[in-house]
């Protein structure tokens, strides 16, 4: 199904009564209004499993992505999803990959790729892996390997979690991670200086995020056996300059604003927009694009298409 920009009409404030219909193009939101724009799909037959998604800072309109198993490889594409090829990290191990986030580093940007996936939780420890940002030769390509500037072991303070949720608050410095299993979801934070500086560490639980709408009778008929994890968290990233949030769930996109001052915890606690969609069948990667304008989806499982969203305001 092909969509188009439309714009969002519909303004429910928990969208319980307005799930859209298989053959709907139209996704609803409270306000403000919000575009949906399909705008390609994955080319590379290799991100079979997308899992992570970041916008790049050296070159406009370039986003990285990664599988969520496998090798240990970055993939590049546009916001049409053309393959652009595709980056080794060396020494790195891809367990379970769940998300990507970016961080300033001197004068450069520094990629976080975080094996944080734990569906058993069963790891004793979480791993950060940081490399720099990749960039493309003169033919606008990316090939071959890359070494690993730095790797972080991370434990939870209250035991093993599942994670797919990773990003950086540009205001108070901090990685953080979202757990998914945990019902609410978990937050966790370990301050920039202390990421880049120890080779282990210990994240620091922030609170509980109760935002997420619960299941449907409408979405236990339309999920099956998937319904008890569609509110849950599987991906999540800040707008470059640190005043917004966007977390991604199998069932509904939701968007936090902060205040001035304010924490994640503060703010994430608050009731966010949330708009029903992308239709994709595993929506698990999300970023803003590099000037904050816009907000990428992709799905797990091939053929994955590329969804925009933009707000109004």
């Amino acid at each position: 199904m092909h969509f188009k920009p439309l714009l969002l009409l519909t303004a429910c404030v928990l969208l319980s009564a307005c799930e859209p219909k298989a053959d709907q193009q139209v996704a609803e939101s409270s306000p403000p209004p919000v575009t949906l724009e399909k705008t390609g799909h994955l080319e590379s037959e290799d991100l079979l499993e997308t899992s992570g998604l970041q916008a790049s800072y050296a070159d406009d309109g370039i986003f990285f992505l990664h599988n969520d198993d496998g090798k240990p490889e970055v993939f590049m594409i546009d916001a049409s999803g053309r393959d652009l090829g595709s980056i080794s990290i060396e020494s790195a191990i891809n367990r379970d990959w769940e998300d990507i986030t970016s961080i300033p580093v001197n004068q450069e940007r520094w990629l976080v790729l975080g094996d944080i996936g734990d569906n058993f939780t069963q790891q004793k420890h979480v791993t950060l892996y940081f490399t720099r940002e990749p960039r493309a030769d003169k033919n606008g390509r990316y090939a071959g390997q890359q070494r690993l500037e730095h790797t972080l072991k991370l434990t939870y303070p209250d035991g093993p979690r599942d994670s797919e949720s990773l990003s950086y608050d540009p205001i108070n410095k901090q990685i953080l991670i979202l757990s998914k299993r945990d019902k609410p979801p978990h937050l966790y934070a370990i301050d920039l200086d202390t990421a880049l500086s120890e080779n282990r560490a210990q994240l620091k639980f922030l609170g509980t995020i109760s935002a997420f709408r619960k299941p449907t009778v409408a979405d236990r008929v339309k999920w099956g056996g998937r319904v008890e994890w569609i509110s849950q968290p599987t991906g999540f990233d800040i707008s470059p300059d640190g005043d917004q949030a966007v977390v991604i769930t199998y069932r509904s996109l939701y968007r936090f604003r902060r205040q001035a001052g304010e924490d994640w915890l503060t703010a994430l606690g608050r009731k966010p927009e949330e708009v029903v969609g992308p239709p994709g069948p595993q929506n698990e990667a999300i970023a803003y694009s590099e000037d904050g304008k816009s907000i990428f989806v992709v799905s797990e499982k091939l053929p994955a298409a590329v969804f925009r969203f933009q707000f109004s305001d």
